[in-house]
């Protein structure tokens, strides 16, 4: 399946818990469909001492969320967008729907 959100894309929730939420996406994972995007989604984990982190205890980390609950921000307008690709100068690139602006 062909993802339309890439890492370093800033994305907002449009549906869920985390509704209205935005943030950059750290990384997508093509095989579930999922994304973790930064500061959306957060859990408690409970992690044991190691080398890395002695004191161990609850660490706030990111979970995924679902590739259909995130919307790619338009970096013209800021609002929501969808994406489309086309082939411009020979190249194949992304753009926004609602701008027409090449991501």
């Amino acid at each position: 399946m062909k993802l339309k959100i890439k890492t370093g894309d800033t994305v907002r929730v449009i549906t869920g818990d985390h509704k209205g939420t935005e943030g950059k996406v750290l990384k997508v994972d093509r095989e579930k469909n999922k994304a973790i995007v930064e500061g959306v989604n957060m859990v408690s984990k409970h992690e044991k001492p190691s080398a890395n982190n002695p004191q161990g205890g609850i660490v706030k980390k990111e979970a995924p969320i679902h590739i259909s609950n995130l919307s790619l921000i338009d970096p013209k307008s800021g609002e929501t967008t969808r994406v489309g690709y086309e082939v411009r100068d020979g190249k194949k690139v992304r753009f926004a729907k609602k701008s027409n602006e090449v991501i």
